[in-house]
């Protein structure tokens, strides 16, 4: 397995060795002991997700207060989807910046996205499945989005007709959430 770091800080793409026979595919996808040597940290695990999407869903964009935040650890098991992460943590460096990675079935990478940092994705096929390992639980209180085509933002999103869900078609810019405080830095820090 490959841990390969992203432009915006805390974020990694993990690529697995996959083992190919007439059986099919074998691949660790995520493995503990190395993410940990290669991030920095552990895992902590809380709970797994599972979404399933039809073509052209857009999800997200999501994230949680900070603190505790939520890091995540996404793969797509079937189908194929663009994820997008974004930094929403006022005060990086790469504040406000995207990035698109392809998941698929076929290269079975993963993403790693740390605690502040927004997820979103895409479906391009006719329908993805799309798996979190998240290091804390749900939390509607704390859970927020920011609108996936906010102008501010300028997501290229690979998609002419999008399905979002009401939450997400409704959900503020991020000017708007970073008046109301709502970003990670701003809350609890003070900082602007």
């Amino acid at each position: 397995m490959r841990l390969e770091p992203l432009g915006i800080e805390g974020a990694w793409k993990v690529v697995p060795r996959q083992h190919a026979d007439g059986r099919g595919v074998f691949a660790e996808w995520y493995r503990h002991d190395r993410f940990a040597e290669v991030v920095g940290h552990p895992l902590d695990l809380a709970q797994a997700n599972v979404s399933v999407s039809r073509r052209g869903v857009v999800r997200g964009i999501h994230f949680s207060d900070v603190p505790p935040g939520q890091a995540k650890y996404i793969t797509c098991v079937s189908g194929e989807v663009v994820d997008v992460v974004v930094d929403l943590r006022v005060g990086s460096p790469t504040f406000g910046r995207w990035e698109a990675v392809p998941l698929d079935d076929v290269e079975r990478a993963a993403l790693y996205l740390a605690e502040g940092l927004g997820h979103g994705f895409c479906t391009l096929s006719p329908e993805a499945t799309v798996v979190y390992l998240c290091s804390s639980t749900y939390d509607p209180e704390r859970e927020r989005a920011v609108h996936p085509f906010d102008p501010l933002l300028g997501i290229r999103w690979p998609t002419t007709d999008p399905r979002l869900s009401d939450r997400d078609a409704t959900a503020p810019g991020l000017a708007e959430l970073r008046a109301r405080r709502l970003l990670p830095g701003l809350r609890w820090t003070g900082a602007d």
